[in-house]
């Protein structure tokens, strides 16, 4: 008997200090994504309009890091914000913790070297090393070419300084422990030359991180693969308001298949144009997180890349429920 005992005892401390260490491991070992690169940009002009068009109308940085007016049809930008961060994040929207965007105008990113900047846009691990919740989809933009990341920092050096104090993130536990497995190794692609549609086409996508949100993601938070591009990701607004995302895969019921290649630029492209004029929105009305007036900007041959490339995933057959009001 007091063998067997001492036998319990021994399986339930390697347990514990297995777990300990485990433990110990996530929350002090990791992120582990390298050094930072000991890099310097010398950025030209067309490298500057190259990362102003991406962090504008494809990656959209702009679009979490500047105040947008969600009194108005998919929260326009709000003038004179531009790169300020501090839009919240947090429980109301099913996030597991209270987060803010980041300050990226140059005054605030002036303490970090171009190589520390890319490694946060591509990793996801701050110059303090730690890692971040991939609210911003640095999984997708460790994926993109180097010279087009390195675009997106010479063009974020360049825009107006905004004096903008942002508060700190907090990811509730487990979270802030596990989210230090989240981030990996930027694995950077040469972006494919325009004349190959489909490759380039997927390079796009990837850089506009459209699988991250219309793809239904499991109870961590990460996107489901098998559904990719499927929609019924749910968004909530404070006022307990849900957006689903669409359903973009070629599903000829429920997706894009009918959608012909001058519907799918049109559809971005109205939002482009002119007379174009940003409805307000009234609680209880429909809106979307989709920003429109960002994407519209984005190059005709662009979108038609895009829109082949969706073409060409595997077809998902989910009906979505656009928008729900709350009760």
């Amino acid at each position: 008997m007091k063998k067997l005992l001492s036998y319990v005892l021994f399986a339930i401390g390697f347990v514990i200090v297995a777990v300990v260490g485990l433990f110990s491991y996530v929350k002090f070992a990791l992120p582990d994504v390298g050094e930072a690169e000991a890099i310097t940009i010398q950025a030209s002009q067309e490298q500057i309009e190259r990362g102003k068009y991406l962090a504008n109308a494809v990656a959209v940085c702009m679009d979490c890091h500047s105040t947008r007016d969600w009194s108005k049809f998919s929260g326009p930008l709000t003038p004179g914000t531009l790169g300020q961060g501090g839009e919240r994040f947090d429980h109301s929207m099913g996030l597991p913790g209270i987060f803010y965007s980041k300050n990226i105008t140059p005054s605030a990113i002036s303490r970090y070297t171009d190589g520390e900047l890319y490694r946060v846009i591509t990793t996801g691990v701050t110059k303090e090393g730690r890692a971040m919740f991939p609210l911003m989809p640095y999984l997708y933009y460790g994926k993109m070419d180097k010279e087009d990341a390195y675009a997106i920092i010479a063009y974020l050096r360049t825009i107006p300084s905004l004096q903008h104090e942002v508060p700190s993130s907090a990811a509730d536990f487990p979270v802030n422990i596990i989210m230090n497995t989240i981030p990996t190794k930027a694995q950077p692609q040469a972006r494919p030359a325009q004349t190959d549609m489909l490759a380039y086409g997927a390079y796009m996508t990837n850089a506009a991180a459209c699988m991250e949100c219309h793809t239904k993601v499991n109870d961590q938070g990460q996107v489901i693969p098998e559904v990719a591009f499927g929609g019924g990701r749910t968004f909530q607004y404070p006022d307990g308001s849900m957006v689903t995302s669409s359903n973009i895969t070629p599903d000829l019921e429920t997706g894009i298949g009918n959608w012909s290649e001058e519907a799918f630029v049109q559809r971005f492209k109205a939002y482009a144009d002119s007379s174009y004029v940003t409805p307000p929105v009234a609680k209880g009305e429909f809106q979307t997180i989709m920003p429109w007036t960002m994407y519209a900007q984005m190059k005709k041959e662009d979108l038609v890349a895009i829109y082949n490339y969706l073409k060409s995933v595997k077809p998902i057959q989910q009906k979505v429920v656009k928008f729900t009001t709350s009760r």
